[in-house]
């Protein structure tokens, strides 16, 4: 029995290393050909896409279709932003190494983990209570202790930790909340999606120097709607 035991986990440990060589390669592909051929250069970006394990951030049936130019469904009415827009935001914010950084949406914790691969500490929030459970136990288990999720409303970001270099928002809003414009650092980027329509929001990039904002317009985009707690009467 013991041998026949053995026997099957020599046969298994193969295809094992076989389907992870094959997601490597698809990182590899989606890399050169969604990101760096569409204008992405940014190297520390680069190298976290090619590491992080997008198909372990995606639901079991979707596994096949994580490396895919597309957003995908991760329940509760949330989606993963297609890896274009995710390298696009992150490289937008030029991330260094001594840099704290703070996420509002965690959905399933890839955008964190691709900033986590970069940077010394990311702290994200994330409202859907059962979605930041499974990203933080996700992120744990993948050896992501740089990350520190918060189950809560965003909308106030998380000022025991401020002031941070950089601020990623992940839904989208009408008003830029002032509280995260207020938890930028002096010479930091928040970039997040504004608009009042749906179907097209404006993908904007803040910075604060020398005490002012400004606003740059970069990328036309579709999110999910930026969701509150109701404050009780």
């Amino acid at each position: 029995m013991l041998r026949s035991v053995f026997k099957c986990i020599i046969f298994i440990f193969p295809l094992l290393l076989i389907a992870q060589e094959d997601y490597s390669a698809m990182r590899k592909t989606m890399v050169k050909e969604q990101l760096q051929q569409r204008g992405i250069f940014h190297n520390p970006t680069l190298d976290a896409m090619r590491k992080v394990p997008r198909h372990l951030f995606v639901p079991e049936g979707l596994k096949e279709s994580a490396y895919r130019d597309t957003p995908l469904p991760i329940g509760h009415k949330q989606t993963i932003s297609q890896p274009y827009i995710v390298a696009y935001m992150t490289s937008e914010l030029q991330p260094k190494k001594k840099h704290k950084v703070l996420e509002i949406g965690t959905g399933s914790g890839y955008q964190a983990a691709v900033l986590a691969e970069i940077v010394d500490s990311v702290y994200t929030i994330e409202i859907v209570e059962p979605l930041g459970i499974e990203a933080r136990d996700r992120l744990k288990r993948l050896g992501y202790d740089n990350v520190e999720v918060r189950i809560g409303d965003g909308y106030h970001g998380w000022p025991e930790q401020a002031p941070f270099d950089a601020i990623i928002v992940t839904a989208a809003v009408e008003k830029i909340p002032q509280p995260l414009i207020d938890q930028l650092k002096e010479g930091g980027r928040l970039i997040i999606p504004v608009g009042p329509i749906p179907e097209f929001r404006m993908l904007q990039l803040i910075t604060k120097k020398r005490g002012k904002i400004f606003t740059e317009n970069k990328l036309a985009v579709r999110f999910v709607p930026f969701t509150r707690k109701k404050e009780k009467n």
